[in-house]
């Protein structure tokens, strides 16, 4: 077999037939994903109630903000392997493959260790309501010992992706998301363990999926360049430069988002178990409009930064109009749906009658939010495929610190709305990444701004960055 077979090549040919075959095996990967998690809420919900409810929304928070290197390290690797395949520079996808694998792991262990030693003080910062303070200590520890799986499983759907493969990682994910639900039920019905069953089983699903990958990866090693053998693990200096240069600002970006999102939910949280479980509940109900954005998200990254790496710049506005096209037809789908049928929704996950009058109160917000998600992700899409690292901080420390907790603060405590406030300030700083995208993709300028990996004899000899 012919060592490109594995990747895919999108500087040419159809673009909205591209985008479509790329980005649904990654939109059934991501719903998936979020069944994967939702279940945890379902069962907890159901066997548990109120105060599991409100535990596990804590400890997912928490769990989130431990990803932010992984989400941004991760990114920054898809984008700078799909530049080298851009550029036609697939002798380097070892180099970089290797780095990857090794700075991630190197940041799972970290992370794990770090936050091991926080994890009471991090809880307290969220302000967990006393009666849900040790299901959510079960559930942020568990998950915190399982930390080295979910940034590896990370690390090999990035690679994969980057050489323009999105069905495997749905696979891995399928399979995990079926011992997922099988666990669940088994820890927390059969065996009634709680918040500590429902990360358990979330920690082993996640676990199977990063496992296969890595068999995968292993059996197809010769396809695309990378022996797997100790010596390949090292860690390039060139590679880890452009990483670190890329991935910083991404993850930065990611960690802004996630501690912005602590802060509002901490003070949401100040406002009782009942409004927590309904935060909770909600996280996991916007999860499922982020299923078609960060699909589109991650298949445009791709499919910019290899036209980007070719300097074909007029597909790039046409992958743009796609992202747009997609997007919009989904969050109406799911706009529609949240008005006709609020009760069946939010019914799925409690059947409290307290939490469900509250829900209805969030309906609103979730439009906002639906609305934010169409727009964020085609310009998210066209700023991670650019490699524009300034750009890319600029967009965190706006969307994630400045109008995250700029706005919640204004609505909820300035205008009085409380919690309220802080849902609708969260929702409206969604759109911020699309002003700053459409500015910049308006100006021309990314036009003019070097790939990262130029095209074979435009950019640095690889001899030289050995």
């Amino acid at each position: 077999m012919h060592k490109q077979s594995l990747i895919r090549d999108f500087t040419s040919g159809g673009v909205a037939k591209q985008m479509v075959a790329f980005s649904l095996p990654l939109f059934f990967s991501n719903l998936l994903q979020a069944v994967y998690n939702m279940v945890d809420m379902v069962v907890i919900g159901q066997f548990v109630g109120r105060v599991g409810l409100s535990a596990v929304s804590v400890g997912g928070d928490v769990l989130n903000l431990l990803s932010f290197l992984a989400m941004g390290f991760a990114g920054a690797g898809q984008v700078l392997i799909s530049q080298l395949i851009g550029a036609g520079r697939r002798e380097d996808l070892g180099r970089m493959i290797g780095t990857m694998f090794s700075f991630l792991l190197l940041c799972a262990v970290g992370m794990s260790a770090l936050c091991l030693l926080l994890r009471e003080q991090i809880l307290c910062w969220l302000n967990t309501p006393a009666e849900a303070l040790a299901y959510a200590r079960e559930y942020a520890t568990t998950c915190m010992l399982g930390l080295v799986f979910i940034y590896g499983y990370n690390t090999v759907s990035a690679i994969l992706r980057g050489m323009g493969d999105s069905k495997r990682p749905f696979l891995f994910i399928a399979l995990a998301a079926v011992v997922n639900l099988v666990l669940d039920l088994w820890f927390i019905a059969g065996l009634n363990l709680g918040a500590f069953g429902a990360a358990l089983a979330t920690v082993i699903g996640q676990g199977l999926s990063f496992l296969l990958a890595i068999v995968y990866l292993y059996r197809k090693r010769e396809l695309f360049g990378f022996d797997f053998r100790l010596r390949s693990f090292a860690i390039d200096r060139y590679m880890v430069v452009s990483l670190v240069k890329l991935g910083v600002p991404m993850a930065i970006k990611s960690a802004s988002i996630q501690f912005s999102k602590l802060f509002v939910n901490a003070w949401i949280n100040s406002y009782g178990v009942v409004v927590s479980a309904v935060t909770g509940v909600a996280h996991k109900i916007n999860s499922i409009s982020n299923l078609f954005s960060n699909s589109v998200n991650t298949a445009g990254s791709s499919m910019v930064g290899q036209n980007i790496g070719a300097q074909k710049y007029g597909r790039v506005s046409r992958i743009i109009g796609v992202a747009f096209a997609i997007n919009g037809v989904c969050s109406s789908l799911l706009a529609l749906c949240m008005l006709v049928f609020p009760r069946q929704v939010f019914g799925l996950f409690t059947s409290d009658a307290e939490v469900l009058e509250v829900c209805m109160q969030f309906i609103p917000v979730a439009l906002v939010i639906f609305a934010g998600s169409a727009l964020r992700s085609p310009m998210n899409a066209f700023i991670n495929g650019c490699g524009n690292y300034r750009l890319n901080f600029a967009v965190a420390l706006l969307d994630g610190i400045v109008a995250r907790i700029s706005l919640a603060l204004l609505l909820g405590l300035v205008c009085g709305l409380e919690y309220l406030g802080f849902w609708y300030g969260d929702a409206l700083a969604g759109f911020t990444p699309f002003v700053i995208g459409a500015v910049y993709y308006l100006s021309g300028r990314w036009k003019r701004r070097k790939a990262i990996f130029q095209p074979d004899g435009e950019g640095e000899p690889v001899q030289a960055r050995t």
